[in-house]
């Protein structure tokens, strides 16, 4: 029979344990930052948590603690954190050919270029490992495209990204990337998203292209207008301009589309096709990759020599981007994207109608949305907040929480955090 002592002992002991377990890995988190702070390069600002492991939408931190995941490695994770098909996928490329380089052909990145090509229109595809890196092959697409005329100038937008290289930084429309790494990179000009007449008024005889993101992510997840978009088709077929699309971040099925040119296009009478996008992030679903896609009379710009990546394509990547695209097909992920995006977006809506003195407006497209906060609530204390509410999400700009979640995320965990946002936003106003 249990005498009270000896409950009052089990009892301590028990909490002694649980007490030891979590100095324990106290422990081992600030043992983590300090080897981040002895020998990482400090270019990022990070949060506190030490992710430890995930599975579908969730992830752990070293102390146990699980976080619905709707940062999605910011629109990374297409199918979320160790997907077994994707683990089966590297497995067994990695026991039959990882790398070759591109001295030789392999049939795996053929058909990953068809597969391409097949959802956008006639074309190549140029194989690397980032976003940034398939951005500069814009670039050099472009200069390489004007160079015999003396144009070498490419007209980006105010709020873009396009990269951490100094092109890259160049042709971004945030002047906090630039600082510090002057002189810029010349030939890059930024005039204000979604004003087709400050577009025409830069271009000059030097112009070669016009490079935009369909949908603005960094900034805060700002549409293009489909106005928008055709206009600067017919603009460059005027001025013999290349027209790029950056689709690194919104690309990959993440709006409904493949593309998301396509989903904010689709109600209209229109073929638009550009001349070149960019792509990363999703396509290989958290194993670096990157490419761009050329359209077919410019195929030939980048000939022979012109360009080139170490690592891009390889065998091991390309069955990755496969196996992705298998299943996105196979379990209709676009189709998810939209339905469980549009809900998303109608209800946060509704949250921000109910408190207008907290949320300015929610913006987005499929599983790509902005929470933009009223001003005095600034985008990195929210997600730090929303952190201790065991959800992810993104910061962009001063005041926007980015929602980049998988493509296969489920209604009950897109209602998971739906009741998280919600409750903040409710806290906050009662606080004002």
């Amino acid at each position: 029979m249990k005498t009270a002592e000896n409950v009052q002992r089990s009892t301590r002991l028990r909490k002694a344990t649980a007490r030891q377990a979590s100095n324990v890995q106290r422990s081992k988190a600030e043992k983590i930052h300090r080897t981040f702070e002895k020998f990482v390069v400090p270019s990022y600002t990070r949060f506190d948590l030490v992710l430890e492991r995930g599975e579908g939408s969730y992830v752990w931190d070293v102390d146990g603690k699980r976080y619905l995941d709707l940062a999605g490695g910011i629109a990374v994770c297409s199918l979320g954190h160790a997907h077994p098909e994707i683990t089966e996928a590297l497995t067994e490329q990695a026991q039959e050919l990882i790398h070759v380089s591109n001295l030789y052909y392999n049939e795996l990145q053929g058909r990953l270029a068809k597969r391409i090509v097949d959802l956008i229109a006639p074309g190549r595809v140029f194989f690397c490992n980032s976003g940034a890196e398939a951005n500069e092959g814009l670039f050099k697409l472009a200069r390489k495209f004007g160079h015999d005329d003396g144009r070498y100038e490419i007209v980006t937008t105010v709020d873009s990204f396009h990269g951490r290289t100094l092109a890259g930084i160049a042709a971004t429309g945030q002047e906090k990337v630039k600082k510090g790494f002057e002189p810029a990179v010349e030939g890059f000009k930024q005039v204000p998203f979604n004003d087709l007449d400050a577009m025409r008024r830069a271009i000059t005889p030097k112009t070669a292209a016009i490079l935009i993101e369909p949908v603005q992510g960094e900034s805060g997840i700002t549409i293009a207008k489909p106005e928008y978009l055709i206009g600067l088709r017919r603009l460059c077929d005027e001025q013999n301009l290349l027209l790029l699309f950056d689709e690194v971040q919104a690309g990959h099925f993440r709006t409904g589309k493949f593309q998301s040119w396509q989903r904010i296009l689709e109600n209209e009478n229109v073929d638009l096709v550009p001349d070149a996008v960019s792509m990363a992030k999703s396509l290989g679903g958290g194993f670096p990759m990157g490419a761009f896609w050329v359209q077919e009379k410019f195929a030939n710009v980048l000939s022979a020599g012109t360009h080139a990546s170490t690592f891009g394509g390889t065998p091991l990547a390309c069955a990755v981007a496969l196996k992705i695209f298998d299943v996105i097909e196979r379990d209709n992920l676009a189709g998810n994207a939209r339905d469980t995006g549009d809900f998303l977006l109608r209800e946060l809506q509704k949250v921000q109608q109910r408190f207008p003195k907290v949320v300015k407006v929610v913006r987005g497209l499929g599983l790509m949305i902005g929470i933009e906060f009223q001003s005095q609530f600034k985008a990195v204390e929210i997600v730090k907040e929303l952190h201790q509410r065991n959800l992810l999400t993104v910061p962009a700009g001063n005041s926007v929480a980015r929602l980049l979640p998988a493509l296969n995320l489920s209604r009950g965990e897109a209602e998971e955090g739906l009741r998280i946002i919600e409750k903040l936003v409710v806290d906050l106003a009662d606080k004002e």
